[in-house]
């Protein structure tokens, strides 16, 4: 009894310096907790996991300064966006920046956008500064609350005297359920889930899908991808930001999972962007670390837009011209430098003049002590080719490139051929990798046609061996200005993929 009447002081003192303003790092010194522990007791206490309970948001401005939409597949946001109401408080809250990029791409003033996982607001905030139609919904209602508290301000009308204002309509409700919206109603979803059992959003409150663990989440996301397909309108886009987790040493690709879900449901893949995020310390401590321990801190998530397809397509229309080809990966020789800095988080940014050497060499210097092979698969006149592959004695690294990805015009058939003739190979070449060696398969996603094909998602799901563990996902970006506008109203794709797998027998 007199260790329980202490450990209610003591929550009582940290809950009392939340309020001061203490950071979690000095209430953490200070009582010797946790991160986990401080943000469990404000979650209980609250009924809301936020990180700060005393700040009230003062308005300085009712838009990002200097603001230009994204034109390519990968948005950073170095800074996450203050403007309005806007605030990193409600832990794992989304940038404004990408709710803003999604309504002003793809709905129109007076449109109506659905948020599902409501949390603080944020959509509905930069609903209300565009000019659309909100509902936004959330499961916990100490989330709602703290959202009607966020949208409580006025837009001086001389601000945006050429548009319509419209206030969100905020619901407690589950995303499970959307039964109070018919059919084809909806011109726009965006939305920001939980993830698997990572960040809880209340104190265990039931159909909480924050709480469950991986396979039981994406159980209960189909049924919210099934009601989505259900409400947007045919022709419209559902934006979804999901990130990948990591169990025991090793990824769980969560992102690919969680669009296979809506793919499942009928909806079709129009564009896959990488968010990266800013939050990862990359010297000192974690540098040293990350070397040590051969791991690396994931920086990315996937910001997957949908598009719900104005007709399903027939099956006599998905079938393509099977072209006359054949692929035979072609050998290649690297000369590993040390580089400057090795790439500590799963965001690679390299020089574009000596991109391949930098990544080459990254790669090469973390999983390799001994003898490698690199084989590409490349294409000439339309046709893939290369050299016959020999036998070879123990490998510490087998890399498999796909150079036959960029610059061409890529069709289903030779995206399906590449996948099984990458499955054939992995399975002849995977013998002649060490017991603790590793496979790396460099890969770029591709647009067929008006969507795109998830090139990396396809790999992961092809390559299905047991003794092949997702050790890390990279994303691999040249870093250059100026990228070029894509044709039409597509994003440049201009993010590569690299899949490392330990193999573990």
């Amino acid at each position: 009894m007199e260790r329980e009447l202490i450990n209610k002081e003591r929550e009582k003192d940290i809950l009392r310096d939340k309020e001061r303003g203490l950071s979690d790092e000095e209430i953490g010194k200070k009582y010797n907790v946790s991160f986990k522990y401080i943000e469990r007791l404000i979650t209980k206490e609250k009924g809301v996991n936020i990180s700060r309970l005393n700040k009230k948001k003062r308005i300085r401005r009712f838009e990002p300064e200097n603001f230009q939409e994204e034109k390519t597949s990968v948005w950073s946001f170095k800074n996450r966006g203050n403007w309005a109401t806007h605030s990193g408080d409600y832990r794992g809250n989304w940038s404004p920046y990408i709710p803003r990029n999604v309504i002003l791409k793809y709905s129109s003033r007076g449109d109506l956008v659905l948020d599902y996982f409501c949390g603080a607001g944020t959509t509905a905030i930069e609903c209300k500064l565009l000019g659309r139609r909100c509902i936004a919904i959330d499961i916990n209602d100490k989330a709602i609350e703290l959202a009607k508290e966020n949208l409580n301000f006025n837009i001086p009308p001389s601000l945006f005297p050429d548009f319509e204002v419209y206030e969100p309509e905020l619901i407690v409700g589950d995303a499970r359920d959307l039964s109070f919206l018919k059919d084809n109603s909806v011109d726009l979803i965006c939305s920001h889930p939980p993830y698997a059992n990572i960040i809880h959003y209340t104190d265990g409150k039931e159909g909480d899908l924050s709480f469950l663990d991986v396979e039981d989440y994406l159980s209960e996301m189909q049924k919210v991808a099934k009601e989505s397909f259900r409400v947007l309108k045919p022709g419209k886009k559902c934006a979804i930001l999901i990130g990948d987790i990591r169990r025991e040493k090793y990824i769980v690709p969560l992102g690919f999972k969680l669009i296979d879900v809506y793919l499942r449901e009928g909806f079709e893949l129009y564009e896959l962007v990488i968010k990266r995020q800013h939050n990862c310390k990359t010297t000192g401590f974690w540098y040293e670390k990350s070397i040590k321990q051969n791991f690396l801190l994931l920086a990315h998530e996937y910001l997957a837009i949908f598009e719900k397809p104005l007709k399903k397509e027939k099956e006599n229309e998905k079938q393509t011209i099977q072209n006359n080809f054949k692929i035979i990966p072609k050998e290649l020789k690297l000369t590993p430098e040390l580089p400057e800095k090795f790439e500590t988080t799963s965001v690679w940014i390299l020089p574009s003049d000596d991109f391949d050497k930098i990544l080459n060499s990254n790669v090469l210097l973390r999983y390799c002590k001994g003898s490698y092979l690199v084989l590409d698969f490349s294409i000439n006149q339309n046709k893939f080719s290369g050299e016959e592959i020999e036998e070879y004695e123990k490998l510490d690294l087998l890399i498999i490139k796909s150079s036959f990805l960029s610059g061409v015009h890529v069709s289903k058939d030779m995206v399906e051929k590449f996948l099984d003739e990458l499955r054939k190979l992995v399975y002849q070449k995977l013998p002649f990798v060490k017991d603790g060696g590793y496979l790396v398969v460099q890969v770029r996603d591709v647009r067929v046609g008006r969507y795109i094909e998830p090139i990396a998602k396809r790999v992961i799901d092809t390559l299905s061996e047991k003794s092949l563990k997702i050790k890390e996902i990279v994303i691999a970006v040249p870093d250059v200005s100026g990228y070029p506008e894509n044709d039409r109203d597509f994003l440049s794709i201009i993010h590569q993929y690299l899949l490392i797998y330990e193999v573990k027998r």
